[in-house]
């Protein structure tokens, strides 16, 4: 029913291609981080000034994307990228990690949050009252109906991504339609006729972490990088792209700056509902919020609004992350059944359906400790990615845009630094995550170099 010649067509327009950036950006992140962040820095000045902080780190790297897309036009990503500049093996292991914690573990977090947020109407599917299984600290397992919920709603979206992109496209533009109108009438109206307070904002919190502030600014970067990820979205399926020197720069500039605009407002507004001290740990924050601006009859509409625009963000994911192991296993570099693309629906399948496995394990992992093995990863092989730019930019024919040559090499230079310096903070503070990050790296070398090595063919097409 299969075959490995059939390939994905050019489908996808600008519209389609922005609403997989909104939805990959606005999803758990947003929805979830902030009552992490009032404990962890315990001002209302540094929570607002890491989300503008995390927004200029998303913008630099998508115009520095924008770049690598342009050149590169196949589908991939950071894979295509990395192996051009630096290798089979670190192409491999970006696409191997991307498995994990660039999709299988967002999506985990993006259904778990979307339970929580349940736990509003039904206070059984809260993520506090999963019960412990095994292990304890980074490695620690829970299991709970929260944890059930958060699976079939995985194993919906993976059946529908199996039936077709254009369908799931079609439902990806209605959900980010709908997620993206929620947020705004949300912000208007608690501005508006929210029952909130100017005072909260020169309030402060008792801080839950006793690591400095400077370095614990850079370790909680690591919760905003996993909430503003996804502005690299639409280059993972550029192959499927039409026009895509056009439609890729476009796509992720304009997702980009949309987002973080949503962002800033959103978090400006949920300080001014609710005091800081309040916040702490809450990981539906949006429901509190909504509980305190509008009292809880018509916070129940804007807690199951928020919970179903959490089902753009596992849509956009479930679509985008088996386009990198298509486009991996196509040149030989991953397992070859991922390459096969089904002749009627032209969708790789058992892509899709390995995903969805490994998300439905990953759900059983804590909350917080998804958040920060997702934004170590993601930023670690984003930054090598962005490096990979001053190795590309000095060959002959390279295509330059102007918005990173603009006072080079200024953009991705000041991505790459503040990722590195949250990598090193992370490795040093939060050494247990930290551990299973490593652990998964280097359990990608080795598949590589003792599976996949002897039969990569060839390296990707520029």
């Amino acid at each position: 029913m299969t075959s490995r010649n059939t390939t994905l067509l050019r489908q996808l327009g600008i519209v389609s291609a922005t609403a997989l950036v909104v939805s990959n950006m606005i999803g758990g992140g947003i929805l979830t981080t902030t009552g992490y962040l009032a404990g962890d820095l315990g001002s209302v000045k540094l929570v607002l000034l890491i989300w503008g902080v995390g927004a200029l780190c998303a913008l630099a790297g998508a115009f520095c994307y924008s770049e690598l897309g342009v050149n590169f036009p196949s589908s991939g990503g950071e894979y295509v990228y990395l192996t051009q500049a630096f290798g089979p093996t670190w192409g491999f292991m970006t696409g191997w990690v991307s498995f994990f914690a660039g999709f299988s573990a967002p999506i985990a977090a993006a259904a778990l949050a979307f339970s929580d947020y349940f736990g509003h109407f039904v206070p059984a599917f809260k993520l506090e009252n999963a019960r412990h299984i095994a292990g304890s600290g980074a490695w620690e397992f829970k299991l709970g109906v929260a944890q059930i919920l958060a699976c079939s709603l995985v194993a919906v979206f993976t059946i529908l991504n199996c039936l077709g992109v254009q369908r799931a496209a079609r439902v990806q533009n209605v959900l980010t339609s709908m997620k993206v109108l929620v947020i705004l009438v949300f912000i208007v109206a608690g501005f508006s006729f929210g029952n909130g307070s100017w005072d909260n904002f020169s309030q402060t919190a008792v801080r839950t972490s006793s690591t400095s502030i400077f370095s614990q600014f850079f370790v909680s970067l690591l919760f905003i990088y996993f909430a503003y990820s996804g502005w690299n979205a639409a280059t993972y399926v550029a192959e499927e792209l039409k026009h895509p020197a056009r439609t890729l720069p476009l796509s992720l500039a304009c997702g980009t700056i949309l987002v973080a605009a949503l962002f800033i407002a959103l978090n400006v507004l949920f300080v001014y509902a609710v005091p800081l001290e309040q916040m702490k740990g809450v990981v539906a924050i949006g429901a509190l919020a909504a509980t305190h601006l509008f009292g809880p009859a018509v916070a129940g509409f804007f807690s199951a609004a928020m919970m179903l625009s959490l089902l753009a963000t596992i849509n956009a994911m479930v679509t985008i992350g088996p386009r990198v192991y298509y486009a991996m296993a196509k040149n030989g570099a991953f397992f070859a059944a991922a390459a096969k693309v089904h002749p009627r629906w032209r969708t790789p399948v058992i892509a899709i359906v390995c995903q969805g496995i490994c998300t439905m394990l990953m759900t059983m992992s804590p909350f917080v400790n998804l958040l920060l093995y997702i934004g170590l990863l993601l930023n670690f092989f984003a930054v090598m990615s962005v490096i990979s730019l001053f190795i590309f930019r000095r060959r002959q024919g390279w295509q330059k845009l102007g918005v990173v040559s603009f006072a080079y090499p200024l953009v991705p230079a000041f991505f790459a630094a503040v990722g590195i310096w949250m990598t090193i903070l992370a490795i040093r503070l939060r050494p247990g995550v930290s551990g299973i990050a490593a652990l998964t790296v280097a359990a990608g070398a080795l598949v590589y170099h003792f599976r996949i090595r002897q039969k990569a063919g060839y390296v990707p097409r520029a």
